[in-house]
């Protein structure tokens, strides 16, 4: 039999053991858990609109191509295009990766429902998410018909992810009345990252990506961070909505003071450089394809040969063309219209002003406009003049009504009376010759 001594040793090390094993940092589970993972790391910041759209597209592909495991969003927007938004949602929900979205500061509006479209919710403890009325250009709310469809869409992101869609509804929609959580019929809700996670809508709080990942059991994945290239950043800068018809008047405006302007200088090359980053951003956001690139090029064409012949119908082919290339590079035609519209009155303004201050003396015009006169003083004449007629003495043989014949200076000539009528065979005499027509005055002395 074993000594109690040997016995107490071994009961020792044997609660030891135990106690170590029990004792393991889950964090070594969470490590082993991330060994040999990717994780794709893709913010989403700023504006939605469809510069972002076309990142995101851009970025989820090489995620899919890496055999990334899992894709965390980070999130910090204000919302923008509701549109652009529905298209990132339909490419969230069509991954097969699990995503997440990290909201690291704010995202609302369609912001939100880019985060609805994940997988799983994190936010750190300053983050919100929520206030999704649909707003207008304008800063008026949308009319019913597009508050309803923004509605159904809110409230099939939650369900498509097992959330309750009665708090999505809310934060599209004021009517709902939820005022314990700070919004009250009449007010948009909007959640703070305790209230997300207490009505499930979030999975967690978390101070920061290790943390996150931790959460997520990829602490010792390895981890790909993507960035908008210059191309894309520039795409999302011109393809904004506010940006867009300031692009376009100044286009217009270049062309119009180019106009008035000797040789080609800045505001020719103001003008295209604008028409440039117009074409430029929406063809790497998407938006424009080759069909709308050969329409410009062809309209400004059509529009250079109208300066060398005559009618007009091929300016406004080319016009047309021009036109025609901006709808089909525009991703909503409405606001498209309304740019185009901008950009014609600042064009007409501009016109109106310069030929004022300038008239078609300068650029262009003075090539185009015919300035050489056949004026008799320079020697040119239509016809044979008689300005040796003045003053010279004759009779009338016809009734001059004014006009009439008359023997003048033994030639018959056709002469016009100044005003009155002259009965036949009255004295007459030449007071004026313009061109062809002689002018004479009865002689009442006689």
């Amino acid at each position: 039999m074993l000594s109690n001594r040997v016995k107490l040793l071994i009961s020792f090390f044997s609660t030891i053991l135990f106690v170590s094993f029990i004792c393991t940092p889950s964090s070594m589970n969470a490590e082993k858990e991330g060994e040999n993972k990717l994780v794709y790391i893709i913010p989403i910041e700023n504006e939605v609109e469809r510069g972002l759209e076309a990142f995101l597209v851009r970025s989820t592909n090489e995620a899919i191509e890496a055999g990334a495991n899992h894709i965390i969003f980070e999130i910090d927007t204000p919302g923008g295009r509701v549109d652009s938004a529905g298209q990132i949602g339909k490419l969230l929900q069509g991954l097969e990766i699990p995503t997440s979205a990290f909201i690291v500061n704010e995202a609302l509006s369609a912001g939100s429902y880019i985060a609805l479209n994940s997988d799983t919710i994190y936010m750190k403890p300053n983050a919100t998410m929520g206030a999704s009325g649909v707003i207008t250009g304008d800063g008026n709310a949308a009319d019913e018909k597009a508050q309803s469809a923004w509605i159904a869409a809110m409230k099939s992101a939650a369900e498509s992810k097992g959330r309750d869609p009665q708090y999505a509804i809310a934060m599209a929609d004021p009517s709902i009345d939820l005022p314990e959580l700070g919004a009250p019929e009449g007010k948009f809700l909007t959640l703070t990252p305790t209230d997300a996670v207490e009505v499930g809508y979030a999975e967690g709080i978390v101070q920061n990506r290790v943390e996150l990942l931790y959460e997520l059991h990829l602490t010792n994945a390895t981890i790909v961070e993507t960035e908008t290239s210059f191309a894309e950043e520039v795409a999302r800068f011109v393809t904004s909505p506010f940006v867009i018809p300031i692009l376009l008047s100044v286009a217009s405006l270049g062309l119009i003071v180019e106009l008035y302007s000797p040789g080609f200088g800045v505001a020719g090359t103001m003008g295209l450089i604008a028409l440039f980053l117009f074409f430029y951003g929406h063809v790497i956001a998407g938006l424009a394809g080759m069909e709308a690139i050969v329409l410009l090029v062809l309209g400004i064409i059509l529009i250079i040969v109208e300066f060398f012949v005559a009618g007009g119908i091929i300016g406004l082919l080319g016009v047309g063309a021009i036109l025609a290339s901006l709808f089909m590079s525009g991703y909503d035609i409405g606001h498209m219209s309304l740019s185009i519209s901008i950009a014609f009155i600042v064009a007409v303004v501009a016109a109106v002003i310069l030929y004022k201050w300038i008239g078609a003396e300068r650029g262009i015009f003075k090539k185009l406009i015919l300035r050489d006169r056949t004026t008799t003083e320079l020697g040119y004449i239509s016809s044979q003049e008689r300005k040796e007629l003045i003053g010279k003495e004759g009779i009338s043989v016809t009734p001059l009504r004014p006009a009439g014949t008359a023997i003048i200076a033994n030639e018959r000539l056709d002469v016009v009376s100044d005003g009155s009528f002259i009965e036949k065979d009255k004295q007459l005499t030449v007071i004026q010759v313009e061109g062809i027509k002689i002018v004479v005055r009865e002689i009442k002395d006689h």
